[in-house]
């Protein structure tokens, strides 16, 4: 038995959710139109170089239906694949969900929790599109309701973050993210693992800085080249600049970096699935995720090995 209290190898997102919730809660994908301040002008209209929001939103989830509606129909989209769920979070996952006043917040937000069957909010948003104003309404309503916010960190290196084009630095992460936790929040976040310029050692050394950090979930991804992004450009452009990771070469990879990772980060997704339509370059795996996860337990029990196991040497080295 590992620290988290199940058998698996790493601190599991579906065992984490059954210990807390009790049964099978599932998240549905809801788009309210909100946008990014890289997209609209107040810092950038580019957007992030490697995003385009169109290759993972599912077909029901549309800005111009109401929350109520997609709801209905996101229960309906996931009926067949997830008959034994009952019970959902509302996941706001395109664009910046924290990006407007607080009163279209609100407004956005109750709509979903005023449905039964939603039981708390998942929120994808950007470090500098918070405040304390905010942050305090989602202290209130955590306080009856499962609340998690989502920090797109993408990489600790301000070096790559002005290069893709974020807008904001490693310390605006770190400062959102403790500030969220102080104020008794769930906090997320997500990295991407293949960026230019950065070394796999770079990468790898990433997690002793996320492990300074209060963080509940960590989302983690390899690098995609997606249509209709600066990526795909330069991709065309400049292909030797990208050091894209073969399948095996990932998960050789992840099982390090977890190797480093404190137990008590839960592993929501190591691994990227975009349809290959919207893909360019050599990005595209054969594999479901399930599949992947299963690859990844495989190597991790041939190594005997888990999350966490280098943590506590790691620590002894800076002491």
């Amino acid at each position: 038995m590992y620290p988290w209290g199940h058998n698996k190898r790493y601190n599991s997102y579906s065992e984490y959710f059954k210990k807390h919730f009790g049964n099978r809660v599932q998240k549905l994908t809801l788009d309210a139109g909100f946008t990014c301040p890289n997209r609209d002008g107040s810092l950038s209209t580019g957007g992030c170089a490697y995003c385009d929001n169109a290759a993972f939103n599912p077909s029901y989830c549309q800005p111009e239906k109401s929350i109520s509606q997609q709801i209905e129909e996101g229960i309906e989209f996931h009926a067949v694949r997830y008959r034994r769920a009952s019970q959902y979070l509302a996941y706001f996952q395109a664009y910046s969900n924290t990006y407007g006043p607080l009163s279209r917040l609100k407004s956005t937000y109750e709509q979903a929790l005023q449905d039964p069957r939603i039981l708390g909010l998942v929120i994808g948003t950007r470090p500098d599109c918070v405040d304390e104003e905010k942050l305090d309404y989602f202290a209130e309503i955590a306080k009856n309701h499962y609340i998690i916010l989502e920090y797109g960190i993408e990489s600790c290196y301000d070096k790559t973050l002005r290069y893709i084009n974020r807008g904001h630095d490693f310390a605006c992460a770190t400062k959102a993210i403790r500030a969220t936790s102080e104020r008794g929040i769930r906090t997320g976040a997500h990295l991407i693992f293949g960026l230019p310029g950065e070394t796999r050692q770079e990468m790898l050394d990433q997690a002793d800085l996320i492990n300074e950090l209060p963080l509940t979930n960590l989302k983690c991804h390899q690098l995609q080249i997606v249509k209709n992004t600066r990526f795909a450009e330069e991709w065309q452009k400049y292909p030797e600049q990208f050091q894209l990771f073969t399948m095996e070469e990932y998960i050789d990879f992840f099982l390090k970096f977890l190797e480093r990772l404190k137990p008590e980060i839960v592993i929501e997704r190591f691994a990227n699935e975009v349809p290959p339509r919207f893909l360019v370059g050599p990005g595209f795996w054969p594999l479901r995720n399930f599949q992947l996860w299963q690859l990844l337990e495989n190597k991790l029990e041939a190594l005997d090995t888990w999350q966490g196991r280098l943590f506590s040497d790691i620590l002894s080295a800076k002491e």
